[in-house]
């Protein structure tokens, strides 16, 4: 029998449940002016991204977060061309973007520059190469506070940012008036797409209520969910519309749009995997059916 491993990564989820993972190596631990950062290696994951005590990504698996993020909004889109991301420091998001042939510009905001250089220092395999990419336009600001100020509509809008902590930058990225304020920002047949946090059955909490929340500002709401491992199960996402919804397209239509569209070859999502990670269980649409609470800036959503 192989000796247990002595150094562990743990990861607190609720006062009654953490997660655990063996580590070799501690790459840089440190601070920036808005969170912990760190970046970690794993014998079972990989080089893992750590911000607030919470993993982000791991060089293992983190193919199915960001494909199952990215490509069921814009294949879903007709024609997606000024695409927007708020958050996504890895730049894997920014990746799977640029990915699609039909993207003229991306613009990507993410608060914390220290972030962004750490993982093109730690983890460049993650954007590889999308920073440089002509398309790009990276800026060092608040997401929220670049929407209320622009003037740019786009066809997709992309949330990839952390939990809402209460010590967290994000929270109010994950509020009604947020989202309000979003739908002004999009086209004719603009959608946006986030990731909604854990689909667990014991922390569904959070998700159901991101899902409530949206329901008031769009017409179209489209919950999903996938099995990422390094999260330590099905983790939560949401495309939202106020005219496209992802379920009209059948398995032939997602994997024609695919083949015209995207320009390297995919490692989680075809049309068969979309059919599959919107038929969300009969537990979890309960759940969400019976949701009530409404995250508002007064009443925001907290996760631990």
């Amino acid at each position: 029998m192989e000796k247990m491993a002595s150094n562990w990564f743990w990861e607190y989820v609720t006062p009654n449940f953490i997660q655990q993972f063996s580590i070799s190596d501690i790459l840089y631990s440190g601070k920036s002016d808005y969170q912990d950062i760190q970046v970690l290696e794993s014998p079972g994951f990989g080089r893992c991204l750590i911000l607030d005590g919470k993993i982000q990504c791991s060089t293992f698996d983190e193919f199915i977060y960001h494909e199952a993020l990215v490509h069921p909004a814009m294949i879903t889109h007709p024609n997606p061309e000024n695409v927007f991301i708020a958050g996504g420091g890895e730049g894997a998001t920014l990746r799977e973007v640029l990915a699609h042939k039909t993207v003229k510009n991306a613009i990507m905001v993410d608060l914390d520059e220290k972030v962004v250089d750490l993982c093109k220092e730690y983890l460049p395999t993650l954007s590889n190469g999308a920073f440089d990419d002509p398309r790009t336009e990276l800026i060092n600001d608040d997401a929220m506070k670049y929407l209320n100020e622009t003037k740019e509509k786009f066809d997709v809008v992309i949330i990839d940012l952390p939990e809402p902590l209460e010590e967290g930058p994000a929270y109010l990225l994950y509020t009604q008036e947020f989202y309000k304020d979003l739908l002004t920002k999009l086209t004719p047949n603009g959608l946006m797409c986030l990731q909604a946090g854990c689909t667990s059955m014991i922390i569904v909490y959070g998700y159901t209520a991101v899902i409530k929340t949206l329901s008031t500002a769009f017409s179209a709401v489209a919950p999903y969910q996938a099995e990422i491992p390094a999260f330590g199960g099905t983790w939560g996402f949401a495309i939202a519309s106020s005219s496209l919804d992802p379920h009209d397209l059948s398995v032939e239509d997602v994997d024609k749009r695919i083949a015209e569209r995207i320009q390297k070859p995919l490692r989680f999502y075809d049309g068969i995997t979309h059919r599959g990670i919107f038929s969300i269980p009969k537990y979890l649409r309960g759940q969400i059916a019976a949701e009530t609470k409404v995250i508002t800036k007064d009443n925001p959503l907290f996760t631990y």
